[in-house]
């Protein structure tokens, strides 16, 4: 038994409605043994105790970010970052800096770009004109489309002749491939991508994780994306992390749609696990994304008679529903469009009757536009609305030349939460920045860093700050299945703390973006220290 740690002399934030503040907490053995005032957790503690004075800085319980592609993101923050790239002419600038230093043949690679910046789509030939015949894919923000090159559509065998695949679309202008790759059509070009070595993969991984502690973030929800065999191998890496004491991070991974059969036959089920690795589910695309306009829609988007695109038929999305939840797995669904959300929550409606109990709830990923009838079938089917705040701010000026006046329900977290929802927040990385931070400023104040709008986007939607953090803390334990050790600070709960720069509560809602971690804690052990 180790000598209890007692963290005093700072406001604690618990998250725990029954004490909301305390003055200290003690910590022995990886869990919680009191809270309360200084004097009266000092007196709970017997014998010899190490002392943390916070100095005044504010305690939290530590973050979980309830939506990252872990290795996607950690890979990414090594390729050609294009988030910040303004015009198209700046994008191609840094390809052709970057591509320079990469060995002759290898493939260029980045991600981050976003069209509606530029005015326009880009295309191969404007990648040909400064990379030449090498091939390369870069992944639009969202990672709904992917930019590729002459070289790599010739790899991939597309020509004008190739038809779209189901769920997707090839981009064509007078019948030839433009360069642009939609939805399903993206893995045409990206299973031709050597995979990196595992060494190069878990190196990247190992310091993503470090960039998590750096938040005050200690836990993952990680599900497969749309490449065949994704949540397979994330479920190798961590697992070959925490072999080697290199995973310091709570994960719970969802294998993809391709993976359901073999996860039935192997009697996998939600929950299967420890406090480290854990089974969440089935990651099941419904629809596209906003960007790509393949979000499907109830009716079409403004100025055209688009609705976007429904990657599976409703009754292959139904039938996946019930074999996965009546299999003992729970799902989590890729839902934009508000046409997307309704078809989910109506599979998931229809596969309840006669389904088992499941460790892990069912959830819809990104809810971005949800049609009023629909937000209270969140809590009367027990769905967790599973969100990214730092959407709502960077995409709603696409948001209202896409969908118009259907942005009054659109990142609707207030709405969700009134409704009896429970919110579970992530970050998309690496479609969006890692950063909790960034997400609990826009949940707050519904502004982009500059302030704007003044008085937040649709501002009826926004969140206070406790409830902003309760989205990436008690939300995401829900959304785990771990609320009954996670996502507070109350005795018997894991010593999962945050030691923060800034006092939330106290600074200005528009610095909320600013705060950091200055010393991370997982089961009362430090893992980050500023």
């Amino acid at each position: 038994m180790n000598d209890p740690i007692i963290l005093y002399n700072g406001p604690v934030y618990t998250l725990n409605p029954a004490q909301p503040r305390a003055q200290a907490v003690a910590v022995r053995d990886g869990r919680i043994i009191a809270v309360g005032s200084e004097g009266k957790v000092r007196a709970a503690v017997t014998g010899r105790a190490e002392g943390i004075n916070l100095n005044g800085r504010a305690l939290i319980p530590a973050l979980t970010d309830a939506h990252v592609h872990l290795v996607a993101h950690a890979l990414a923050r090594r390729n050609i970052a294009l988030d910040d790239a303004a015009t198209l002419d700046e994008a191609l600038q840094r390809i052709d800096a970057a591509a320079q230093h990469l060995p002759e043949g290898a493939w260029v690679r980045g991600r981050g770009w976003d069209h509606s910046r530029w005015g326009r789509w880009p295309t191969a030939a404007h990648l040909d004109a400064v990379i030449g015949d090498r091939p390369a894919y870069f992944s639009r923000k969202d990672g709904h489309s992917a930019w590729v090159s002459s070289a790599a559509l010739r790899l991939a065998g597309i020509t004008g002749d190739t038809p779209d695949p189901p769920g997707g679309a090839i981009q064509r202008e007078h019948g030839e491939p433009t360069g642009i790759l939609l939805e399903t059509a993206i893995d045409l070009v990206h299973r031709h991508i050597p995979e990196p070595e595992q060494d190069e993969r878990l190196a990247a991984v190992r310091e993503a994780i470090t960039e998590a502690h750096s938040y005050g973030m200690v836990g993952m929800h990680l599900p497969a994306s749309m490449t065949p065999g994704d949540g397979a191998q994330t479920l190798s890496d961590v697992q070959t992390l925490r072999e080697h004491d290199h995973l310091h991070l709570r994960c719970l991974v969802y294998f993809g749609l391709d993976e359901l059969d073999a996860a039935l036959a192997l009697g996998i089920r939600s929950g299967l696990g420890d406090r480290w690795v854990r089974i969440g589910g089935v990651k099941i695309f419904a629809d596209g994304s906003l960007g790509s306009q393949t979000a499907e829609m109830l009716a079409p988007y403004e100025g055209s008679s688009n609705r976007g695109i429904a990657v599976l038929s409703f009754d292959d999305l139904r039938d996946a529903v019930r074999r996965s939840i009546h299999g003992g797995l729970a799902v989590m669904i890729h839902a934009i469009g508000d046409a997307a959300n309704r078809k989910v929550l109506d599979a998931i409606e229809a596969a309840l009757p006669g389904a088992p109990a499941l460790r892990i709830p069912n959830r819809i990923e990104h809810c971005q536009v949800v049609h009023p009838n629909d937000l209270p079938r969140f809590a009367r089917l027990g769905v967790i609305a599973s969100m990214q705040p730092i959407h709502c701010t960077t995409d709603m000026a696409m948001a209202e030349q896409l969908w118009g006046r259907r942005c009054a329900y659109a990142y609707a977290w207030r709405a969700l939460l009134n409704a009896g929802a429970t919110l579970a927040f992530g970050s998309d990385a690496p479609v969006e920045s890692l950063n909790p931070w960034l997400s609990i400023h826009a949940a707050v104040t519904r502004q982009r860093l500059d302030g704007e709008p003044a008085g937040g986007w649709y501002p009826e939607q926004r969140l206070t700050v406790e409830e902003a953090l309760r989205g990436f803390c008690s939300g995401s334990a829900t959304a785990a299945g771990t609320a009954h050790e996670q996502g507070m600070i109350a005795p018997g709960m894991l010593a999962d703390l945050a030691v923060l720069s800034a006092d939330p509560f106290k600074i200005d809602p528009s610095a909320l973006h600013t705060v950091r971690a200055d010393m991370t804690m997982i089961e009362g052990r430090v893992v980050w220290e500023r």
